[in-house]
């Protein structure tokens, strides 16, 4: 007789509503500028160990989990695809914020990942920079344009997508098992229990 064990990582429920939200045209009035001390980047051959920092940092308050747990080598082909760009908002020379495009078929650009570096938040960048992630994203024969926030990111991010012209589609409720062993913290109201 053979005994098959399974092993499972400790995990912490953690229950968020996924809000969907698209944009079929791009905005027509130009955009708020960002400051004069700030540029944005396209890191055309972001490092795994600095797409990390960037990931883990910008998300380290909003329970951003899934790319935690990938390995380097998964992280490596993403980054690889020529589909997906990592755009970095740089202030004063010092990193300030990420966002990642993933380009996919039938003209649809996805905005992967958003946000600032926590130094960064309540700077007055963030509808700036959102609006360069936007243009951004209509380049290269996007005929639709989407993202996604969910409860856990920071309350201004859904309010930040509809002012700046997305609509949404759907909400989901969504249970993710995030490995204890990260030691992210995550807020008594997002347990599932």
């Amino acid at each position: 007789m053979s005994v098959k064990l399974s092993l499972v990582e400790p995990a912490i429920r953690v229950a968020v509503d996924v809000t969907f939200l698209r944009m079929e045209l791009p905005p027509a009035p130009p955009g708020p500028a960002l400051p004069a001390d700030a540029v944005v980047t396209v890191a055309t051959h972001c490092t795994v160990p600095f797409y990390r920092y960037l990931y883990n940092t910008v998300g380290q308050d909003y329970v951003w989990w899934l790319r935690r747990t990938a390995a380097d080598a998964e992280i490596a082909t993403i980054l690889a695809d020529p589909a997906t760009s990592i755009h970095v908002l740089y202030r004063d020379g010092a990193p300030a914020g990420f966002y990642e495009l993933e380009r996919r078929s039938g003209g649809q650009t996805n905005i992967a990942y958003f946000g600032l570096l926590p130094h960064a938040v309540g700077q007055g960048m963030g509808n700036a920079f959102l609006r360069h992630a936007i243009d951004e994203g209509w380049t290269r024969g996007t005929k639709l344009l989407t993202v996604n926030t969910c409860t856990a990111d920071h309350p201004r991010a859904l309010p930040n997508y509809r002012a700046a012209g997305f609509t949404e589609t759907r909400r989901v409720r969504e249970i993710w098992p995030v490995p204890v062993r990260l030691g992210l913290k995550i807020p008594d109201h997002l347990r599932a229990g």
